[in-house]
């Protein structure tokens, strides 16, 4: 865990969020800036700064953080309909929060 970290402290129950979904890798909870109707982020409880900081030993954190946002999809009610998945990289590709995180976003009406 980094110490000054937002989502290690949140990942870790630190923070007042509530999660729609935990495990021992990951958690997922609504972004508190929507985008859409359905803004849900998905984190993984280890830190890793950013999609450049991955390495070969992260590839199996990345498929389950896209085969949980598919799971999530299904619970949110949006994986008929249509929903966006999107992982910001640093700075210029609009990185925030430098915590590896994936968004799933939608539920637009049509």
């Amino acid at each position: 865990m980094e110490n000054d970290c937002l989502f290690c402290k949140i990942a870790n129950g630190q923070m007042d969020t509530r999660f729609l979904f935990e495990n021992e890798n990951l958690v997922v909870f609504r972004d508190i800036n929507p985008h859409a109707p359905v803004h849900l982020l998905i984190v993984p409880k280890r830190h890793i700064r950013s999609v450049n900081d991955l390495t070969e030993v992260d590839s199996a954190i990345v498929a389950e953080m896209i085969m949980t946002a598919k799971q999530m999809a299904k619970a949110e009610m949006v994986d008929q309909s249509g929903y966006k998945l999107l992982f910001n990289v640093e700075k210029g590709g609009g990185q925030v929060i430098f915590h590896l995180h994936l968004h799933l976003i939608g539920g637009w009406k049509k």
